[in-house]
């Protein structure tokens, strides 16, 4: 009866909040911590590696996804994920003040990588479970721009925060006190998802020992591999966000750098306020119309102009690193094109990975291996990003992302599709 009553609340009610929480550990650990470790003194080619490997999880989650299929129900698993992250920040924050605090404080961004993957399998498994094919259509706009909008308030609000209390109070303070929000935000996620969040489906309950249990997940990884052309899919998946790999990581050191650096010599506050302010409203717009347009003209036929304005944005980067203009205007603009590409493109991966990757008898743990291989395609690159960007400059680094996202555009052209798509799906269905 409760499963009953929680399923029928709009999506509206718990889709924002659940995808928020799912980006803002993931965020912290992509965005927030190489500004915190670059203002705590820690070199870039030592941020670019570390908070890189720190998402190993994230690729690897797909090995305990089908645990989540046994056991409670995915509801419990979001709620108690959420918890555990919120109070491991407030040990990040409590680190930062030790002798060896970069060794610390990554063991504990560690720690959250783990919950917040495991968050991520969950979230994946109620939304795909509860919603329709047509209704994951209509709202991954929305859960796209919730999910960005925790990154965009990462690079946006905190980090403003973060510049302006640096001045003030010091980089350390600054930065625990940006983690302590974390932390108090995940853990008043937690609670609300309590009482809002559909329970996603039951566990299985068909495993009763270890032994079954490395059954099914060899079972799990046997079946994902025999998917009609899971090898097109594999490559999809890693090409897709290849260059944002190597751009992710040192486009805010690159924002920071000073001119005589070849950077454009913005302070914390000011990356903040620019990201905050002009990049989340556009970030949102560009997630909301993507989610429109895909679910209007269907994803088969949207697949190219969506990895083309995605990759749009690394077009912005590279004529900054070129011109490197001064004026804060002309540089806001950029961002706004920038994170509205982003937001256009991005989700355009996700539903393909929801529609022609995860159906079949393991839904929740193929999307999560999928969305595994497509943080690996993000890992591996962003691992080296900082030693290529001290090699040769930010102007050449980000001239070489223009060559790095060419392979995508023949992807998502010649990419064969298994299922019909969303608008594919809803035109059989009024036919029948």
């Amino acid at each position: 009866m409760r499963f009953n009553q929680l399923k029928k609340i709009h999506p509206a009610a718990w889709i924002p909040t659940v995808y928020f929480g799912m980006g803002l550990p993931f965020a912290a650990i992509n965005q927030a911590s190489p500004l915190m470790y670059e203002s705590l003194g820690i070199s870039d080619a030592m941020i670019a590696f570390w908070t890189s490997l720190l998402l190993l999880p994230y690729t690897l989650k797909f090995l305990w996804s089908p645990v989540l299929e046994m056991f409670k129900t995915k509801k419990h698993f979001v709620v108690a994920t959420q918890f555990v992250t919120g109070a491991t920040f407030a040990l990040v924050a409590f680190s930062l003040q030790l002798n060896e605090f970069f060794t610390y404080s990554i063991a504990l961004l560690g720690v959250i990588a783990l919950s917040g993957s495991t968050h991520d399998i969950a979230t994946d498994g109620v939304y795909m479970n509860v919603l329709s094919s047509q209704n994951q259509a209509r709202y991954i706009g929305w859960q796209g721009a919730a999910y960005n909008i925790a990154k965009v308030l990462t690079a946006g609000g905190l980090v403003y925060l973060a510049g302006v209390l640096e001045n003030t109070i010091g980089a350390v303070h600054a930065w625990m006190i940006i983690m302590i929000i974390y932390g108090a935000t995940m853990i008043l996620l937690a609670l609300y998802h309590t009482r809002m969040l559909p329970s996603g489906g039951a566990a299985t309950g068909q495993v009763d020992s270890l032994k079954e249990g490395f059954q099914t997940l060899w079972d799990v990884l046997r079946t994902f591999f025999q998917k009609k052309y899971i090898g097109w899919y594999i490559g999809f998946i890693i090409i897709y966000r290849f260059a944002e790999g190597f751009a992710v990581k040192i486009a805010p050191l690159f924002f920071k750098a000073s001119v005589a650096d070849g950077g454009l010599g913005l302070s914390t506050s000011e990356i903040g306020l620019l990201y905050g302010v002009f990049g989340s409203a556009a970030f949102v717009l560009g997630s909301l119309l993507a989610g429109y347009f895909i679910a209007g003209k269907g994803l088969r036929k949207s697949l190219f102009t969506l990895i083309s304005i995605f990759n749009f944005q690394f077009v912005v980067y590279a004529l900054l690193a070129v011109f490197r203009p001064s004026n804060i205007y002309l540089i806001s603009s950029a961002v706004v094109v920038e994170y509205f590409a982003y937001g256009f493109g991005f989700v355009g991966l996700t539903l393909f990975m929801m529609q022609q990757v995860a159906p079949g008898k393991y839904k929740m743990a193929h999307y999560a291996f999928a969305s595994g291989i497509m943080n690996f395609g993000v890992m591996l690159p962003g691992m080296f990003s900082g030693f290529i960007s001290d090699s040769v400059g930010y102007k050449a680094f980000f001239l070489f992302i223009l060559a790095a996202m060419i392979p995508s555009f023949f992807a998502a052209r010649f990419v064969p599709f298994t299922h019909p798509d969303n608008k594919e799906e809803a035109e059989k269905g009024i036919e029948e």
